[in-house]
């Protein structure tokens, strides 16, 4: 039976994120205020009979882990 598995992948804290930087100097020319702390990251979703290969598949190719933070979300297909 797959299993569905969401991947979520986020520059570590004190990583230089210039993409979360760009959003968050643009969005008070678009008129929002009070937003700080902008981190710009990726999504994976997957389906995968074998769950437990998820963190070996994260640390050797959907995330580099020297500079970046993942989460693997699960649930039954």
């Amino acid at each position: 039976m797959a299993v569905k598995a969401t991947v979520l992948i986020r520059p570590k804290e004190g990583i230089l994120d210039p993409q979360g930087e760009a959003v968050e100097n643009a969005l008070p020319a678009l008129g929002f205020s009070g937003v700080s702390h902008v981190h710009v990251g990726r999504l994976v979703e997957l389906e995968i009979e074998d769950p437990s290969q998820l963190e070996s598949m994260c640390e050797k190719l959907l995330a580099n882990p020297l500079i970046e933070d993942y989460e693997v979300v699960t649930a039954s297909a």
